[in-house]
């Protein structure tokens, strides 16, 4: 193919560039002297005249504008120089009457600044104290508050982990015979039997028209219980006269003995405990057969036990001393009548003379405030020993009281000469 070729291209001069004013004029006085070609340039020539006056125009009235903001900042500057100058001046009069002033305040008060600095400095330090006060009475009613709210959270815990069954003890037991005939021969020839029966065991025998049983009535669950076995060992032989109840008395009140430390053994286990000397553990089995305001002594030792120990827990000290020392707080209760002495003293005197330790013994002195408690443990004791105490149904004010003075008769009748038994 043939090749098509370019045109060359016409470039164009370039256009006159604008003129400044100066060469405006010399350019139209250099037209002026050639003369007017044509009426066209006069037209063009007046124009560009108009032009340039309107230029100077607004380049004189530009100078004096900026002429006059010139003068307007000098007139600023001098009154800020005239407004610095002052204040200077104020400020040195503000201190020259700030010095008068002190000056007569301590003439009037008789302090110098800095004796009155110290006593504003006192005034400030005694309300802060006083605010402190306030603030730590505060905090001390809220801190037992929530001291009190705890303990009571510590208690229903400690309540609500022990749900035991409890039986209310008395003073008499009821004992089923085969059939009314063995009345009779409970009674004997002129009473023989039943006398014998009485002055063997220590308790009464009521015989009356409860059909086919009777009634063994004693305030001491010893004698009850020896009686009660004594009684049907005698129905189950058949044979009844003094010779085999002196017998059956004596096989009785062995098995009771045995199951003194049976009891103490079980009630060990029950609260978690070990190690306990073997005398202690058969004088603690004897409150299986007593009562407090008509608790059993033994199920109340227990349950307290378990309430120490949950509270002991609760509390970050030591489980074992707290249940040990509340299994045995009672202890002197089985053998109060024989020793003198509150039954916390006895039962302290004989833990530390079977090696408790001194923590075991000095909670159990302590449990009614004979002595001061000196600790954590032995204020659980306290605490343990009257939450199972004031359980609904527990106690019973009139059965204690009706003991106490059956006891107290029973030392009567025995402080007179030739009375072996009452």
């Amino acid at each position: 193919m043939e090749r098509r070729r370019r045109k060359p291209v016409r470039r164009e001069p370039p256009a006159n560039p604008p003129l400044s004013a100066a060469e405006t004029v010399s350019s139209i006085e250099s037209a002026g002297g050639a003369g007017d070609a044509s009426g066209d340039g006069a037209a063009d020539l007046r124009a560009r005249r108009e032009e340039i006056a309107r230029l100077e125009e607004r380049a004189l009235h530009d100078a004096e504008t900026a002429r006059l903001k010139l003068a307007d900042l000098e007139r600023r500057e001098q009154a800020l120089a005239d407004r610095e100058r002052n204040l200077d001046s104020r400020a040195d009069e503000l201190k020259r009457q700030k010095r008068v002033q002190r000056r007569e305040l301590e003439r009037l008060s008789g302090l110098t600044a800095a004796q009155a600095k110290q006593m504003l400095i006192a005034d400030v330090e005694n309300d802060a104290r006083r605010q402190a006060g306030r603030v730590l009475l505060e905090i001390d009613e809220e801190t037992r508050s929530d001291a009190d709210r705890r303990a009571r959270n510590i208690l229903s815990i400690a309540m609500g982990r022990l749900a035991g069954t409890h039986a209310s003890e008395t003073t008499t037991r009821l004992i089923e015979l085969p059939s009314e005939e063995m009345k009779g021969r409970i009674i004997g020839r002129e009473g023989r039997n039943i006398r014998a029966i009485e002055s063997l065991t220590g308790v009464d025998l009521i015989i009356d028209e409860t059909p086919n049983a009777v009634v063994v009535s004693s305030f001491d669950g010893v004698r009850r219980e020896i009686a009660r076995l004594m009684l049907e060992r005698l129905i189950a032989d058949g044979r009844i006269q003094p010779a085999t109840i002196e017998e059956a008395y004596e096989k009785a009140k062995a098995e009771v003995e045995a199951t003194l430390v049976a009891e103490g053994e079980r009630a060990e286990l029950e609260a978690g405990v070990h190690g306990i000397d073997p005398a202690l553990l058969e004088v603690l089995g004897r409150l299986r057969f007593r009562t407090s305001y008509g608790q059993n002594v033994l199920d109340h030792l227990v349950e307290s036990a378990k309430i120490a120990g949950s509270i002991a827990a609760e509390l970050g000290v030591s489980v074992e001393t707290a249940r040990r020392a509340t299994l045995l707080h009672d202890l002197g209760k089985a053998v109060s009548h024989e020793v003198e002495g509150s039954h916390a003293q006895v039962g302290a005197s004989m833990a530390r003379r079977k090696g408790e330790s001194e923590a075991v013994a000095h909670a159990i002195e302590a449990h009614h405030n004979e002595v001061q408690p000196k600790t954590v443990e032995a204020v659980i004791v306290q605490i343990a020993d009257a939450v199972s105490g004031a359980r609904p149904g527990a106690r019973g004010e009139a059965l204690e009281h009706y003991v106490t003075r059956l006891r107290d008769l029973e030392e009567v009748a025995g402080r007179h000469p030739g009375v072996e038994k009452v």
